[in-house]
């Protein structure tokens, strides 16, 4: 463990001055985590993150919101929780019909040996689960002003739909004036601000999170009143997570749930894109020099799921940019903070 936190402070001394884009954000972070888990296991990897920033004290876990519409994502997301020793943070789910299928790992939420639950957890029955509205309005209603961190890295249901909710008697206001109060950040994995390689051309990308609900999409991109940086598909692309770390890293236990979900989604050698770690790491970290900015502007979500950006200087929208020396030193963080052991 000293070696692991040896490594880190090593990446992070090594930041130039000048690639420090932010103040350094009050200490822990509240964060919620929505996400379409179960579809790709960059997903659970970003859960794995999250554990381990906040027994670094680097963030606070409020909640974890579900747009992925299968009972076993709450399950299995209450199992990982509760491997990191998490089992009570608050987990909402939707009922969207999008995505209904299980998925390739979410069913180790039932695996069992010797007729145990390997990955003990007590959300076993998700119908217990309340709507991720509540949760969002719940998380956000008990939040400092101006405080919270949103790592979206799903689709944009849960956030459209909370925009949309009344006063209730959670709270007085409206699901957007509470997020105009008490979020800080939206930190998105959405959208493409880059043409991607297709066939030999550089083509615009309709990504994923975007086209699965457009309308969410649109309205997120629309209306919602804070802050918003994207993390683009041309991002995670780029920083792919080596499979060498699934085999080794992950070994001091005799079955470990990121390990298994990489194994079960694709088994190695396969470097799997790391999309949705890097809208957490940004979300907790924006002033180290993991990433460089966009300008000031806005982004539109077009009928068919293309985004597009347009510059301006009362924008409230940027997207994330990478240079080599960046993702470099970003897969090296990325790999040692998801693959930290629990805090014992």
């Amino acid at each position: 463990m000293l070696a692991l936190t040896a490594a880190v402070l090593c990446l992070v001394c090594a930041v130039p001055l000048n690639r420090i884009s932010a103040a350094e954000p009050e200490r822990p972070v509240p964060l919620i985590f929505d996400t379409d888990i179960g579809n790709d296991v960059d997903d659970v990897l970003a859960l794995g993150m999250i554990h381990a920033l906040e027994a670094r004290g680097d963030c606070k876990l409020l909640a974890v919101t579900i747009t992925k519409d299968n009972p076993l994502a709450a399950s299995f997301t209450d199992a990982v929780n509760t491997f990191y020793g998490k089992g009570d943070v608050p987990i909402g789910v939707c009922k969207s019909g999008v995505t209904p299928q299980p998925g390739k790992f979410n069913v180790l939420a039932e695996k069992k040996d010797n007729g145990q639950l390997r990955y003990p957890h007590d959300l076993t029955d998700p119908k217990q689960a309340p709507s991720a509205v509540t949760v969002l309005r719940k998380a956000l209603a008990g939040a400092k002003d101006h405080s919270v961190v949103i790592a979206q890295v799903g689709f944009s249901t849960n956030l459209a739909n909370l925009l949309k909710s009344p006063a209730d008697d959670i709270s007085p206001l409206t699901g957007e004036q509470l997020a105009k109060q008490k979020v800080k950040l939206l930190s998105i994995m959405a959208g493409a601000f880059e043409k991607i390689p297709s066939k030999g051309k550089m083509v615009d990308h309709r990504e994923y999170n975007v086209v699965k609900d457009i309308p969410a999409a649109q309205k997120l991109a629309q209306d919602w009143p804070t802050p918003i940086v994207w993390s683009g598909f041309e991002i995670g692309l780029s920083v792919p997570y080596p499979h060498v770390s699934i085999l080794e890293d992950y070994n001091y236990v005799d079955h470990h749930p990121l390990a298994e979900a990489y194994i079960l989604y694709i088994p190695p050698p396969h470097d799997r894109p790391t999309w949705d770690l890097t809208s957490v790491l940004y979300g907790v970290f924006p002033h180290r020099g993991y990433f460089d900015l966009s300008d000031a502007g806005t982004v539109t979500v077009e009928k068919d799921g293309l985004t597009t950006f347009q510059k301006s200087a009362d924008g409230k929208h940027r997207y994330l940019k990478l240079n080599d020396v960046q993702r470099a030193r970003l897969i090296e963080a990325l790999v040692q903070l998801s693959s930290q052991p629990p805090q014992k």
